[in-house]
Order: structure tokens, then sequence, then C-alpha cells
């Protein structure tokens, strides 16, 4: 299994996110996610400007195998798409956490990254699902 970033929060089901400055957040899902999935070959991103809600699904990540939500880690508002995915839906499987994130949100509830999962507690998580 990868390294974690230490910077990152993540959802039970797999996304994560980063606080950038300015109140922004980049969110893409975890290496477990992709490892998961297997080889993906088509992402579907929401729109700049559309608002998402915590825990409600906002983009599709398809592989050969399966389609998968991609879940809001938090509420906010669309202020950029990775949209090189488009055309390369595999970064996501070569770099999760970095050149294969999927979208930025401008926060509009920043408390709301307190409800989620520390990167250790979610290393605990995998290691609970293995078993």
């Amino acid at each position: 299994m990868s390294e974690i970033p230490g910077d990152l929060k993540f959802l039970k089901s797999h996304e994560w996110i980063r606080v950038e400055d300015g109140g922004k957040a980049t969110v893409g899902i975890s290496d477990h996610a992709q490892g998961l999935l297997g080889d993906l070959v088509y992402v579907e991103l929401p729109n700049v400007g559309d608002t998402v809600e915590a825990g409600n699904a906002c983009a599709v990540v398809e592989s050969v195998k399966a389609a998968s939500d991609v879940y809001a880690p938090v509420s906010g508002k669309v202020v950029e798409v990775n949209s090189a995915l488009a055309d390369k839906p595999e970064t996501i499987n070569e770099d999760p956490y970095g050149d294969g994130w999927l979208f930025v949100l401008e926060m509009s509830d920043p408390d709301q990254l307190s409800e989620l999962l520390s990167p250790d507690d979610y290393a605990e998580q995998l290691e609970n699902d293995d078993h």
C-alpha cells in the first residue's frame, strides 16, 4: 500500500480532501479506491459553478470492472475541475494523490472538515476492512 499523505482528510468511502489556501480544497479518490476499481477508463466530473453537498455524489469514476460514485467530503462550490482526466483517466491510477485529483471546491462550511478521517484513522479503517 502506498504512503498516505499526512495533509489529507478522508471519507469512509475513500475520497480525500486537501485544504488549500483561501478556503479552497482539492478532492480526489484514494490509492486504495483506485486499486479496488482497477484501470479507470472514464471520469465524469462536476461542472465549474456546481454546488455540491457534503456526502452527496458529485462525480463518477468508471473502470473496466465497475462505475463508482465519488462523494463530496465537504459542501461548497466547484471552482476548478481536472479536465486532463477526460483524455487520461488512468492518471488517477498512476498518481491518485497528485496529478489524479478530480476537482477543487470553495468550501462553504470548513467546519465539516472536523468530521472527516485523519490519515491514521483512514489507514486503520483500511486494515479493518481487510480482515
